[in-house]
C-alpha cells in the first residue's frame, strides 16, 4: 500500500536518521511505500497556534491538499503518513477541524493560492502503519534483540488526543512492537510523559528536570535502552544526556533510539542506513553484548510477541 508520506522539518535536520531507518525499514517491509509529498511546507510545529488559531490549520492543509492530488493521481485514496510526533498531532488535528468545520475550511482554502483541499486525507503515524497495517508478526525478524530492555517512551504527543492508534494513558503498540522484534519490553510509569521538549527555549531548567524524571523512571523500570516515534522526545533525552545526568547525580548511559532503528537491527538492514553513528549517547556497547553478542544470534522459535512484564511486577 502506497502512503503519502510528509517528513518534516526535523527529518532532514536533527533527526535525519530517523527518516534514513524508516525509509530502509519501509523498503524492506511489504505493503508500506512511502512517497513523499511534493513540495511539502513546514506543519507549524507547537508554536504557530500563539500567533494564530487558524495558521497551525492552513499550514497543514496544503501539505494535505497536495497529498489528495496524489491520491487523485493514483485513482483512489491515500493515507498521510508524519513520523514526527508534533507533525502527526497537526496534521491529524487539522484534518479533523478541517472535516467538521465548513467555515474554517473555506478560510483556510481562501488563504491557499496555489492548492485546494476537498476531503482532508487520514493522517496516521508510521508505528500505526507497523503494528495495525504490516502486524508486528510479520516484520522479518532475522537477528532478535536479545539483551535488550527497552522503555518504549511515546511522550505526550504520540497517543493524544484521545480516539488514535492507541490509548492515551497505557499505550501498548511500541511494546508489542518490541517484544516482535526479540526485546524486552520494560513496563513503566513515565511512556506517556511530557519530556518538556515544547518549553526549552522558555524554561530551560524546567524542561531538563522533566527529562531527567523520564530517564530516571526509565532506569529504575530496569531498562538499558529507549524507543522514541518523537524527533524532539529523541532530542532531550540523547542530546542532553549529560545534563541530565548531573540533575540525577547518576549515570544513565542509554542510548535513545527511534523505533524505526531497532526495527532495522532486528531486520539485519545494512547498519548504514540506520543511522546510528547520530546518536550522542553512542549505542554500540550496549549491542556489542547484547544484540551482537554470540549467544544472541539464534532465531526465535516462533514470530509472536513476548508476553509484556507488567509495570511494577518482578
Amino acid at each position: 500500500m502506497k502512503y503519502a508520506y510528509f517528513p518534516g522539518c526535523s527529518q532532514e535536520s536533527t533527526a535525519e536518521e530517523y527518516n534514513r531507518s524508516l525509509q530502509a525499514v519501509a523498503r524492506r517491509l511489504e505493503g508500506a511505500e512511502l512517497v513523499e509529498i511534493p513540495a511539502w511546507n513546514c506543519c507549524g510545529a507547537t508554536p504557530a497556534a500563539t500567533v494564530d488559531p487558524a495558521l497551525p490549520h492552513a499550514l497543514a492543509a496544503r501539505n494535505l491538499a497536495i497529498a489528495e492530488e496524489m491520491a487523485a493521481a493514483e485513482g483512489r485514496e491515500m493515507e498521510v503518513v508524519a513520523p514526527c510526533a508534533a507533525c502527526y498531532k497537526n496534521l491529524r488535528k487539522a484534518s479533523h477541524v478541517l472535516r467538521d468545520d465548513p467555515e474554517m475550511l473555506a478560510r483556510v482554502n481562501a488563504a491557499m493560492e496555489d492548492h485546494q483541499l476537498g476531503y482532508a486525507p487520514t493522517v496516521r503515524h508510521p508505528l500505526d502503519v507497523v503494528v495495525n497495517d504490516v502486524g508486528v508478526d510479520n516484520v522479518p525478524v532475522e537477528k532478535p534483540l536479545h539483551g535488550l530492555k527497552v522503555a518504549s517512551y511515546y511522550g505526550c504527543l504520540l497517543t493524544r488526543p484521545e480516539g488514535g492508534f492507541d490509548d492515551p494513558e497505557r499505550p501498548q503498540s511500541m511494546d508489542r512492537l518490541m517484544a516482535a522484534l526479540g526485546a524486552e519490553a520494560v513496563d513503566w510509569a513515565y511512556k506517556t510523559k511530557c519530556c518538556g521538549g515544547a518549553i526549552y527555549m522558555t524554561e530551560e531548567e524546567i524542561s531538563f528536570k522533566m527529562s531527567a524524571d523520564v530517564l530516571a523512571h526509565a532506569k529504575a523500570a530496569g531498562a538499558n535502552a529507549v524507543a522514541v516515534g518523537c524527533p524532539f522526545c529523541q532530542l532531550m533525552l540523547d542530546l542532553y544526556q549529560d545534563r541530565l545526568e548531573a540533575i540525577k547525580h547518576t549515570t544513565f548511559d542509554m542510548p535513545i533510539f527511534f523505533f524505526s532503528q531497532l526495527m532495522g537491527l532486528a531486520m539485519n538492514l545494512d547498519r548504514a542506513d540506520l543511522g546510528l553513528d547520530k546518536l550522542v549517547v553512542p549505542p554500540f556497547e550496549l549491542l556489542a553484548r547484547t544484540v551482537d553478542a554470540p549467544e544472541s544470534g539464534k532465531k526465535p522459535k516462533k514470530k509472536r510477541a513476548a508476553k509484556l512484564k507488567r509495570w511494577g511486577e518482578g
